[in-house]
């Protein structure tokens, strides 16, 4: 991908250009380390060594003890491993799913309920929002999982999951609650990360949302559980599997660039930014008569507190949203229609759980940016958008 290619790459939400500095480093260092890191020779202790390093700067990152990270293989594999842990227990019961899920823990969930476990969704209101007391509606006593995800990756909404988790303790005070699992997965680097721990048991991360390697995840777990599937015992026999050295490196320092806190000044900064230049495109697309931001009450209120200013949804009445990504492919720009795992997929979930009408689905189409997008090329953006409009439709 050339210069141009990634400046005009609005795909983020799907995967991130790497990071040439990191994942050539990566690379070089684990070329070098290359010992497994269970053998006991000195090889061996070098590479058990590296892997700590990447484990214990990839936690500083996130605030979390080393100790409950786990590297995996990717967003997905790090939301299978605590959904199929249940699978450990003596007899199928409940587990809640959010209804703006992924499809890594949306189809897992339906897998799940072929086995006899009861699923059910829980409901979003037109914000594309779960609520706390949406929640509470549906937890029965048999409940032994809740899944709901951070930042939603077709509409950019910021889930309240601190929240959620305040409300699973209110409600089962004095009782054993459920585990609650949070996909991270476009959350980490442009947001600032919701506490883990403190309610939140489990939470997944994949690298190549994050300027990484494809092929490479982690867990976080706040406490140790029994995996259902076993191995060689690595990753204290939570994920088994010779681990990826050079994907550990990689992650571990694309965290360490890249996540958004209080100790890296630089992301904060570039997260304001984008919270500026978002809100300017959104601003833009509202002159267009038949543009309409999803949720509507973006559009509307212009209150970006839920939204993360990463992702953005927008239909264009009397545009397929496939005819979109294709005239603003041909013109050098990169979108897409929504999850790049659903692409091929008539089907919009995510909208229909909002209540978003068939025509308003049909002509929806997802803009996602990242730490190189630039202000300029958002404008560029919102010109050929123009440019397709008027090509397509009357004003």
């Amino acid at each position: 991908m050339n210069r141009s290619e990634i400046l005009h790459y609005f795909d983020w939400a799907a995967t991130s250009p790497a990071d040439e500095d990191i994942v050539k480093n990566a690379l070089e260092e684990s070329v070098r380390i290359w010992g497994n890191p269970s053998s006991v020779h000195p090889a061996g202790t070098r590479a058990a060594f590296f892997l700590n390093a990447a484990r214990e700067k990839a936690a500083a990152a996130l605030g979390v003890e080393p100790s409950s990270l786990y590297f995996t293989s990717g967003g997905t594999e790090s939301n299978h491993i605590p959904m199929l842990s249940m699978l450990t227990r003596p007899a199928p019961a409940t587990i809640l799913i959010s209804s703006l899920e992924h499809p890594a823990v949306r189809e897992q969930a339906f897998a799940l309920k072929n086995l006899g476990w009861k699923i059910i969704t829980i409901p979003a209101d037109l914000n594309g929002l779960i609520t706390p007391e949406a929640v509470e509606s549906c937890l029965t006593d048999d409940t032994v999982l809740v899944c709901v995800m951070a930042v939603n990756n077709e509409t950019g909404a910021v889930q309240p999951v601190i929240e959620i988790a305040q409300k699973l303790s209110e409600f089962y005070k004095g009782k054993r609650r459920p585990k609650f699992h949070v996909d991270c997965v476009q959350a980490a680097g442009k947001i600032k990360m919701p506490l883990l721990g403190g309610g939140i048991d489990s939470a997944a991360f994949s690298a190549h949302k994050i300027c990484g390697p494809r092929g490479i995840g982690i867990l976080y777990s706040a406490n140790e559980f029994t995996p259902f599937l076993r191995g060689g015992g690595q990753e204290k026999n939570i994920r088994p599997g010779t681990e990826n050295l050079f994907g550990a490196k990689a992650v571990a320092d694309c965290f360490e660039r890249y996540c958004i806190s209080d100790k890296n000044p630089k992301m904060q900064e570039r997260l304001e930014l984008q919270i500026k230049w978002t809100g300017a495109l959104i601003q833009n697309f509202s002159t267009l008569k038949n543009c309409i931001i999803l949720p509507h009450s973006r559009q509307e209120t212009q209150n970006e507190k839920n939204f993360s200013p990463w992702i953005l949804q927008a239909a264009f009445k009397g545009i397929p949203g496939q005819v979109m990504v294709r005239a603003l492919g041909a013109k050098g720009f990169y979108i897409s229609t929504g999850s790049a795992c659903s692409a091929k997929k008539r089907s919009r979930p995510v909208l229909e759980a909002m209540h978003v009408s068939a025509e308003e689905r049909e002509s929806a189409v997802r803009f996602s940016f990242g730490f190189s997008t630039t202000e300029k090329a958002m404008r560029e953006l919102f010109e050929e958008v123009k440019n397709i409009c008027r090509e397509f439709t009357v004003f």
